[in-house]
């Protein structure tokens, strides 16, 4: 019989052999691809969200992403999302909601609202706890201009370090002040030819001012060489006085019959007018009345009076009418306080920060606005009672006039 030829025989050993690596290969591939597959979270890729610039990676040919790098961010995507899932399955972190909070601050815990704020100043540096070294009880404030300068010295000098000293200037000079040791101490708020209910309407908010237990609003032209700032207070807390002035020296500026000093005693809460002036006793002017030139509020009176003061009624020419709405009674917790009492030296230098107009001096138009403001502020006053009485069912009184 013939032999095969060489090599025949040796050369089918090795494709069979290849033959065999190939299937062995393919079965350990699928074993290994169903293991892997059964440990890789299900992900639904019509779910996946990829970022705008993957996307544009993606959109982009020459970009040079790699599918290893789209895979990363599947399984990233797909893991996030389990544990969002997980996440919305267990309790939620439930809302803070606290509808007797300050209005606007309603999702904030209790312990967090700070409702009140004061007008102490503080360092810029260590341990907040150690700024103040004291904590004045009471506040003074005073409109003025640079021409009155040595007149409110004298004032200042009269109030002790139980009280924050506020100057609000008119005339826009407030350096000038600072040859004053007082001075560099005290609060200093400058805006050209505002008058004190201007000033006082937007920096003397009830809420600034809670820690005073007294608040003084002044003006410039007011002579004090009779006064003691803390026997007044005392005199105050003594009689009840929500509401009060000091009386008012009977020769020199006085209007009003009930801010007249009285020698005799120490407070007086009503008095005699003119004739016809005075339908009831315990009406203004013959009671629950004071004047606005140096009016003293307490805490909780001035967080009423606060909010009667109109934004565009600057001069507050009516308010003093009105103050009785504020207390109860009036005619018990209004009064002037006679022996602490003050000069009033009707120096009409806000007067002069008017404008001139069709020959009249400046102040003829600051007092033509003060006369206008009182009529509009009585109209306001008499229509918001008559509209609350109505909307209540309730018949109005004949009068609510100020």
């Amino acid at each position: 019989m013939a032999k095969p030829p060489n090599g025949i025989g040796r050369s089918s050993m090795p494709r069979s052999n290849e033959g065999m690596r190939l299937i062995f290969s393919a079965v350990v591939g699928v074993m290994l691809g169903y293991l892997f597959g059964i440990s890789f979270p299900t992900v639904n890729i019509t779910k996946l969200h990829f970022p705008s610039s993957i996307i544009s990676y993606i959109e982009d040919r020459n970009s040079g992403i790699t599918t290893q790098t789209l895979l990363n961010h599947a399984w990233a995507s797909a893991n996030n999302r389990k544990k969002n899932n997980s996440d919305s399955n267990s309790d939620e972190i439930p809302k803070i909601y606290v509808p007797t909070n300050p209005k606007g601050a309603e999702r904030l815990p209790p312990g967090i609202v700070v409702s009140e704020t004061d007008l102490y100043p503080r360092r810029l540096w260590g341990d907040p706890s150690e700024d103040l070294t004291s904590e004045p009880r009471y506040l003074v404030t005073f409109t003025v201009g640079i021409g009155q300068k040595a007149n409110i010295d004298a004032a200042v000098k009269k109030f002790s370090d139980k009280f924050t000293i506020m100057l609000f200037h008119y005339d826009g000079r407030t350096t000038e002040w600072d040859e004053f040791e007082w001075s560099k101490r005290a609060i200093h708020v400058s805006v050209m030819k505002q008058t004190k209910w201007w000033y006082a309407k937007r920096f003397l908010h009830p809420d600034v001012v809670a820690r005073y237990d007294y608040i003084f609003i002044w003006d410039e032209d007011l002579g004090v060489e009779h006064f003691n700032a803390e026997k007044y207070i005392e005199l105050v807390r003594k009689h009840g006085l929500e509401i009060s002035q000091p009386g008012l020296q009977p020769d020199r500026g006085l209007t009003w019959q009930m801010t007249k000093r009285r020698g005799d005693r120490e407070v007086h809460k009503v008095t005699e007018e003119r004739p016809g002036w005075c339908t009831d006793p315990h009406l203004p002017p013959c009671a629950a009345f004071v004047e606005i030139m140096a009016t003293v509020f307490s805490r909780n009176a001035w967080r009423c009076v606060w909010h009667m003061i109109q934004n565009d009624l600057v001069h507050g020419w009516g308010l003093d009418f009105a103050l009785r709405k504020c207390v109860e009674p009036a005619h018990e917790k209004i009064g002037v306080v006679d022996a602490q009492w003050i000069v009033h030296q009707a120096v009409p230098s806000l007067g002069n920060q008017g404008k001139s107009d069709n020959g009249k001096a400046p102040w003829e138009g600051v007092r033509a606005r003060c006369r206008k403001e009182w009529g509009i502020f009585q109209t306001r006053l008499a229509d918001a009672e008559k509209a609350y009485y109505l909307e209540q069912g309730i018949t109005p009184p004949n009068s609510t006039a100020v």
